[in-house]
């Protein structure tokens, strides 16, 4: 074991599952073989197949891992926020500061989906997860916040497209104008409604 009681196996793990992360976001699945993830995170080929039996196996392990981050970091930035309104208007703070990260590219799952979703049913079930999950959040917040349901749909559907507005456009400041967008949406959908207690 390390220092930090992790085993060599454990450890491997981790640096397989960033570098592989890091090369797939950065240049494409498709474009990243083992031996590229072997040299990124220092784990022999040997060890990596002992992890991994696979690539599709080690896609897997990297998009679980995206979603943990996202879902990590998008309560990061609700955490501060006094009321419901104020966490939902964060979701898209959170975007803006990670529109703005050197070598943004864009949603993983997106990315992932439209490389291979049409070839590898497991990775377009794994990106549909993902925006199910996130539109959950979304519809959990705005129910907390007495909004009507369509309201967490056209929340979700805004931040989605600011995902993909920033990544194509390269313009960070999508996230900007989809927050006054969702503020606008939010109020008109709100006014006179009573938030949920419970």
């Amino acid at each position: 074991m390390n220092d930090a009681g992790l085993t060599l196996p454990q450890l491997d793990r981790a640096r397989i599952v960033e570098a592989a992360g890091r090369l797939f976001y950065g240049r494409g699945i498709q474009a990243v073989g083992m031996d590229a993830v072997r040299e990124a995170s220092g784990v022999p080929l040997k060890r990596i197949y002992a992890q991994f039996p696979s690539k599709a196996d080690l896609l897997t392990e990297v998009l679980h891992r995206r979603g943990e981050e996202w879902n990590a970091g998008i309560a990061q930035a609700a955490a501060g926020a006094a009321s419901p309104r104020d966490r939902l208007l964060a979701v898209y703070d959170f975007l803006d500061a990670w529109f703005q990260e050197d070598g943004f590219r864009g949603c993983g799952f997106i990315n992932a989906f439209g490389e291979l979703g049409a070839v590898s049913p497991d990775v377009a079930e794994l990106a549909r997860e993902q925006k199910r999950s996130f539109q959950r959040y979304v519809a959990e917040l705005v129910a907390e916040l007495g909004g009507p349901p369509l309201l967490g749909a056209q929340l979700a559907l805004l931040a989605e497209g600011a995902q993909t507005t920033a990544a194509i456009d390269g313009r960070p400041d999508a996230a900007a104008h989809a927050r006054a967008a969702a503020r606008v949406l939010i109020d008109a959908a709100t006014a006179g409604a009573t938030p949920a207690t419970g």
